[in-house]
Parts: C-alpha cells; structure tokens; sequence
C-alpha cells in the first residue's frame, strides 16, 4: 500500500519522469499488480522492460515474472523462452531456485 500510494502521485510519468525511471515506474507496477491483477501486472512488466532497467537482475526478475504469468495463461511456448532469457540474466545466481521451480511447474502443463 506504500508503494501504491508514492507511485500514484506521479501524475503524469512520461513528463516527469526519464525513460529508465518509467521503466521502474512500471516494473514497481507490475510487482504490485502481481498480487491483485495478471493481465495488469503483465501489461506493465512489458511495459517495463520497453522502457529499459538498469540492472541485469531486475531485468530477469521482470522476465522471470512474465514467464509465471504466461505458464499461468497456458502459453508454455513464451514462458519457455522467458524462462531461459531470465536464466541467462540471472549471473549471480540469485533467481535460480524460483527457476528451478517453474521449470518443474511447467513439466505438468
């Protein structure tokens, strides 16, 4: 709810805002959307990674968030690759075991 509340009174992000900050704007969003709303939380993680993140960890951490939306979707084929590209992202290690987890997740879609 604090986070929510600091973000809504940005009005207007694309005025006041760089693009790097829109980006962590909107990842901000996504992460807090993840727990009420998918479609949201997916819009803006999208979003999120469109404007850019400056560190390679909240980029696979964004990645890895859209692969758990779209395993939930049904659309193994996208969470497949986004599994691997946060995989690829994640250089210390520091997702691997959420990694792990939706690869076993996605063994029974």
């Amino acid at each position: 709810i604090g986070t929510q509340k600091w973000l809504d009174k940005i009005n207007n992000p694309a005025a006041a805002l760089t693009q790097k900050q829109q980006g962590y704007f909107n990842y901000l969003h996504g992460i807090i959307y993840s727990q009420k709303n998918l479609t949201e939380a997916e819009k803006y993680f999208k979003k999120a990674l469109k404007f850019g993140l400056t560190m390679d960890y909240d980029v696979a951490m964004a990645k890895l968030s859209l692969a758990g939306i779209a395993m939930q979707k049904r659309r193994k084929r996208e969470a497949t690759t986004l599994l691997q590209e946060a995989k690829k992202l994640d250089k210390n290690n520091m997702l691997t075991e959420q990694i792990k987890m939706m690869q076993q997740q996605m063994k029974k879609i």
